[in-house]
């Protein structure tokens, strides 16, 4: 539990002094030195260098060993999958992006083929190789039943049916796999790094060319029976055609059904005759419709959830901004008698890729950083 406790001080304050160390844990000077000399060995934390400008010896500097574990993030999209290699500390140190549209013929049978390139991508950029990877996060539309080992409500990705995915994805790149929802990835880095810090109960809206919902209950993410929860693309609402059949549109010009075809980044631009998001948006007009509609799909999840925080994030969001979250805030407050606070997501980059990251980071430190196994091995 201390080394545990050490380990994480260092990932979250970087390089530390061995007194520092035995401050913020509480440990005694031989106990501290005891635990960093163990660490050491193990492997799991260095020394960078020596603290100067103070009286007595200069004190070393303790820092986590970058190169104990890397793992890789991936976010797979309709045009193309992203994928980035970092070290242990979170640093990324390769990445790479492989064109691909997801419903294309020669794709659908290239799964396992071309994330095996975007991770290849990155690690040849971080002169790693498969061996160095302790394990991966993928993020996808849809989600994985657990039952059945299928991904769910993602038809525009054909590719990603196959029972034996998971299976295929650790076998090409020789290391566990994860896959995990693409939204629930965001809501959880709104959680570690933006908007959603300190907040146990929140829901994250995701604006986009698809549109869905995270769900945190109690610092837990609420996933449903099929992994179904936060479909809201596909819930019904008023003056919207039905998402019937499971199977929301994905084409450019079509944007599908349910409160997916009010919302979506295609149904933001066919309301200005197709301009750009933020040109459409800066438009009264546009933006007041576009507030009224996702108040409207909003304030359904509030009566049901009751979250103390509405993140709204995805290029809608972003594009609408301040202005949009105002708007949106106006409307919400006439229809929902629970009045979260309401917040643009911060996130620099790609939420879905640092959402992955930060999850594959988790996954490799509480096996990397148990140090009971050397225990167990003397």
């Amino acid at each position: 539990m201390n080394d545990r406790a050490a380990l994480d001080l260092l990932v979250a304050h970087g390089p530390l002094t061995r007194t520092r160390i035995g401050e913020l844990t509480g440990l005694s000077k031989p106990t501290a030195s005891q635990l960093l000399n163990r660490l050491e060995a193990a492997g799991l934390v260095r020394t960078t260098g020596r603290v100067s400008g103070r009286p007595g010896p200069n004190a070393a500097l303790y820092e986590i060993e970058p190169t104990a574990a890397h793992v890789a993030a991936l976010a797979v999209g309709h045009t193309g999958i992203s994928a980035q290699v970092a070290d242990i500390t979170g640093t990324v140190v390769g990445a790479s992006r492989v064109e691909a549209e997801a419903v294309a013929e020669d794709v659908r049978g290239r799964t396992a083929q071309l994330v095996a390139e975007a991770v290849d991508g990155a690690l040849a950029e971080a002169g790693l190789g498969h061996g160095d990877l302790h394990c991966a996060v993928i993020g996808t539309p849809g989600s994985l039943d657990r039952a059945t080992g299928e991904l769910r409500y993602a038809p525009h990705l054909p590719g990603w049916h196959s029972r034996t995915l998971l299976g295929d994805l650790a076998e090409v790149l020789g290391t566990p796999v994860v896959i995990e929802n693409d939204v629930n990835l965001a809501a959880l880095a709104e959680q570690d790094e933006g908007a959603a810090q300190d907040f146990d109960d929140y829901v994250l809206t995701w604006l986009d060319r698809g549109v869905g919902a995270a769900i945190v209950l109690g610092g837990t993410l609420l996933r449903g029976a099929t992994g179904g929860a936060g479909e809201i693309g596909y819930m019904p609402l008023p003056g919207a055609p039905l998402a019937r059949g499971g199977s929301a549109a994905w084409a450019e010009d079509d944007a599908g059904g349910g409160f997916q075809s009010q919302v979506s980044a295609v149904a933001v631009r066919a309301l200005a005759g197709g301009a750009p998001l933020a040109e459409a948006l800066a438009d009264p007009a546009v933006l007041k419709t576009v507030a009224e509609r996702l108040a409207t799909g909003i304030a359904a999840v509030v009566a049901v959830v009751d979250p103390e925080l509405v993140v709204l994030s995805g290029s809608v969001a972003q594009a609408g901004g301040e202005a949009l979250r105002a708007a949106v805030h106006e409307e919400l407050s006439g229809l929902a008698l629970p009045r979260p606070l309401l917040r643009i997501s911060d996130i620099d980059g790609d939420p879905i890729l640092t959402g992955a990251l930060r999850t594959a980071l988790h996954q490799a430190r509480d096996a990397v950083f148990d140090t009971s196994r050397f225990d167990t091995a003397r």
